[in-house]
């Protein structure tokens, strides 16, 4: 399996060189030439095996022979061995024809940790394998910089850098961060917003082979949702849910997913491509909604970030988005016109498709988006009808899902929607609702009292390059 950049201006590379890299020189992402077809009988098979089997099944495709069998299944079994959960990603009920799939029951309470526990794992494993050492950095709106740390801070051949937006994330997520002391780990609060954090980081990615005396010689490694490895470990736990309510050719099933970055939702459209019988993608999102726009008017334009009680999606530039635009521009023969497209939205934070290209985005995706008032009201309702306590993104979620159900686009299959994030993550989110706010899982009681650690910097790229390079 290779991997090219949706720019189509890097060279193509393996699945290693692939995870190592991140950002593709060109500024592009990677993706692979191909996605494996798997047929209805394979993944009939699959309501027989637990996740761990079912994550081997899907993902070796993308590794083909460059992890060993038994060294590739002990990178997944030591991923997901800290899931509170015996099912790993249990399905709950909440109406006749609406799921919820937890995604929550990880190390950091939230979806990133199927991913990040696998990306630190498998990175442990390339960096010994390399006797190489590497600075991972990454922007988090929330939950990745937790996950990523958890994920990464055993690796004796790594240091850490999180960037978080200052003040805009929620108390629980900062000091998941925040109180890890561990000697390679450093969090910087910036005085800006996810979009500025992301931009920084992408920005050093692309300077990396210009400036190599900021590094010290390590090499610059991503961990948000821009390397591959994260959006191939989340194919996982569609095909999971999948086989545990009998998809199939004759039974579809539509997901709703709360969007900020939309890699969550890419894992989707992967399981889709790759055979899973998936009717509709609904982009649940907030009142950021450019992702809701595009779909809507073909308006993929940048405006000031919004912020909500969903803090997680208060995300302006959706970087995955760009893998998708590169897909229908290849199925549309006209993948050569990406790296001007990516080069404009750069330089003037607008963007618009050939109207065959939306038209045809349409057919999978459909959008729907919920101001703090909608997402409020939607979580007092699902408690009030089913007894479930939902953190805002998933009820931002339910909320999609039910719009879509109540449309005259509903084909009377099962919906269902990815809930994201333990509620007790965002007690904000309950005031006024006379909802007693969730408690946090017995290892995190004391969070509270934890000693934190952070620094705090202006949103200047030059001083953050700084700071990370003292500390390397």
């Amino acid at each position: 399996m290779k991997f090219i950049s949706t720019r189509l201006k890097s060279p193509a590379l393996n699945f290693e060189e692939t995870v190592m890299q991140g950002l593709a020189p060109d500024g592009g992402l990677y993706v692979p030439e191909f996605l494996p077809q798997l047929d209805e009988q394979y993944v009939a098979k699959m309501s027989r095996l637990k996740y761990q089997e079912i994550f081997f099944e899907i993902t070796k495709h993308f590794i083909g022979d460059e992890i060993p069998v038994n060294d590739y299944k002990s990178i997944i079994d030591k991923s997901y061995k800290n899931f509170s959960h015996k099912a790993i990603a249990p399905v709950k009920q909440l109406d006749d024809n609406h799921f919820l799939l937890e995604l929550f029951h990880g190390p950091t309470l939230a979806f990133k940790d199927f991913a990040l526990q696998y990306l630190g794992n498998l990175l442990d494993y390339f960096l010994q394998k390399r006797k190489q050492k590497i600075a991972i950095i990454g922007a988090t709106s929330g939950d990745t910089g937790s996950a990523a740390i958890h994920g990464c801070m055993q690796s004796k051949n790594a240091q850490i850098f999180i960037l978080h937006p200052y003040k805009k994330v929620s108390e629980v997520q900062r000091r998941q961060m925040t109180t890890i002391l561990a000697d390679n780990v450093f969090n910087i609060a910036i005085k800006g917003n996810f979009d500025d954090g992301q931009k920084m980081v992408k920005t050093m990615f692309a300077h990396e082979n210009t400036d190599k005396e900021f590094l010290k010689g390590r090499k610059m490694v991503a961990v948000n949702s821009i390397n591959f490895a994260r959006l191939m470990a989340q194919i996982a736990y569609y095909f999971y849910v999948a086989s545990r309510l009998n998809i199939n050719s004759k039974n579809p099933v539509s997901f709703s997913v709360p969007t900020g970055n939309f890699g969550d939702i890419y894992a989707g459209f992967m399981a889709k491509r790759m055979g899973l019988n998936i009717n509709r993608l609904i982009i649940a999102t907030n009142s950021n909604d450019i992702l809701h726009r595009f779909l809507q008017a073909n308006d993929y334009t940048k405006q000031e970030m919004v912020e909500t009680i969903s803090p997680s999606m208060n995300i302006q530039v959706s970087s995955n988005f760009e893998r998708l635009l590169y897909d229908y521009h290849k199925k549309n023969e006209c993948a050569n016109e990406m790296f001007d497209l990516m080069a404009n939205f750069e330089q003037n934070g607008k963007l618009k498709v050939f109207p065959a290209i939306l038209e045809d985005i349409q057919k999978t995706f459909l959008s729907y988006t919920a101001d703090d008032k909608s997402t409020k009201k939607e979580i007092k309702e699902q408690f009030v009808q089913t007894g479930e306590i939902l953190d805002p993104h998933t009820a931002v979620g339910t909320y999609s899902s039910k719009q879509y159900m109540a449309s005259n686009k509903y084909k009377g299959e099962i919906v269902i929607t990815l809930a994201t994030a333990h509620p007790a993550k965002f007690p904000d989110a309950f005031k006024s609702l006379d909802i007693k706010n969730p408690e946090l899982p017995e290892f995190l009681k004391d969070l509270n009292e934890r000693q934190e650690r952070y620094e705090i910097l202006n949103n200047e790229l030059d001083k953050v390059k700084e700071y990370i390079s003292s500390k390397l």
